[in-house]
């Protein structure tokens, strides 16, 4: 028998689309349980999984939509994952492509020259352009991007995830993960 904890839900907007593709939006038994109980949320879909108390039985929801649509048109927070999907895991300097242990990032206008860190001024970098770059700005290095830094919308970071589809999706999330989203 499946353990609870091995029942996450898949959290979908009020449009039946994932909050998020990558990461993958989820909570856990527990808080999808409490949010279809107080009514903030509509089951979807449900696990072959019942938590009991001695006087009910509920099934896990194994797929959640919320009630309240959340835009994703905001922009997304500052974080490596994000940073790195907005640039598609690819090195802003060189071009190659990497797995997300080998990258690092950049402060396009380095930090000792008073650079800041936002998606504006960091980019997606392999190590050895990174070291090359150094405490220089791209022109003072000779390295100029291949694109410009931008801040993105949630939006865009889903459309972006898109392209990099999860190892694993549980069986009862396949239908949700392949609705298309607008470009």
């Amino acid at each position: 028998m499946i353990a609870p904890s091995a029942c996450p839900a898949l959290v979908l907007n009020a449009d039946f689309r994932p909050l998020s593709l990558l990461p993958l939006s989820t909570w856990s038994w527990q808080d999808a349980l409490r949010a279809v109980l107080e009514r903030r949320v509509t089951p979807v879909a449900y696990y072959d999984r019942c938590v009991r108390s001695p006087s009910t039985e509920l099934r896990l929801p194994a797929v959640i939509a919320l009630k309240r649509y959340i835009s994703l048109d905001r922009p997304a927070p500052l974080t490596r994952l994000n940073l790195f999907l907005r640039d598609d895991f690819t090195c802003l300097f060189c071009g190659l492509r990497l797995a997300v242990e080998q990258l690092t990032f950049d402060h396009v206008c380095p930090r000792a020259q008073g650079g800041i860190s936002s998606f504006g001024n960091l980019a997606t970098g392999c190590g050895a352009c990174n070291g090359r770059k150094a405490d220089r700005t791209p022109e003072q290095a000779g390295m100029p991007l291949l694109k410009q830094p931008c801040h993105p919308t949630l939006a865009q970071l889903n459309v972006q995830a898109r392209r990099h589809p999860p190892r694993f999706i549980r069986p009862e999330w396949v239908d949700y993960w392949t609705v298309e989203l607008e470009p």
